[in-house]
């Protein structure tokens, strides 16, 4: 497991349409149709990762929170199946039902929505706001596995705070830090 640091995309860029199946429904779904009219969290995810391991419960928490407020999540799976099989659809079903996601889990197959977000890692987390311009792109939280430190969503929900304030997201962002996405070859 190598640690690998999200790339931080340029606030202000237009967050890329995709139409991915969400494994859960069985169904294809758009960002235009899973979009928040207040915030869109999306975040790069999969089953085998310690890092997401080491949030996961957090999280869910984090998004059943901001769901409430009319915030969306959205989680997308864009890892080589072939290689991981622990990230295959069916396995992505027994995950969210194992730590009930309150968010689609779609699955990235051909891994052209990760290239078009610049997704480097998992966990990868990114704030889109009402026109869909990135404004937060960077970690959860300073936790990581083995750095004792608590898991507590403090950074993502900071900045959801300040659009539901309606103030302005600090550009104060760290990295996310996790596995590399598991590129297919």
């Amino acid at each position: 497991m190598a640690e690998t640091p999200s790339t931080m995309i340029p606030l202000g860029t237009q967050a890329p349409s995709f139409r991915l199946v969400d494994v859960c429904q069985n169904q294809y779904v758009t960002l235009e149709e899973l979009r928040s009219d207040i915030a869109t969290v999306i975040m790069f995810i999969c089953n085998h990762c310690p890092y997401v391991k080491h949030i996961q419960t957090k999280l869910v928490e984090v998004a059943n929170h901001y769901q409430k407020k009319g915030i969306h999540f959205i989680a997308i799976n864009s890892n080589d199946t072939k290689a991981y099989p622990a990230d295959n659809p069916a396995n992505m079903i027994l995950e969210a039902k194992k730590f009930n996601y309150p968010f689609p889990y779609l699955f990235d197959e051909t891994q052209e929505v990760a290239k078009a977000y610049r997704a480097a890692c998992t966990p990868d987390f990114y704030i889109f706001d009402t026109q869909l311009k990135c404004v937060y792109r960077g970690r959860f939280d300073d936790a990581t596995p083995g750095n004792n430190k608590p898991v507590t969503g403090a950074d993502l929900s900071q900045a959801l705070d300040q659009i539901l304030n309606h103030q302005p997201v600090s550009s104060d962002q760290k990295n996310s830090l996790g596995c590399n996405i598991k590129w297919q070859k």
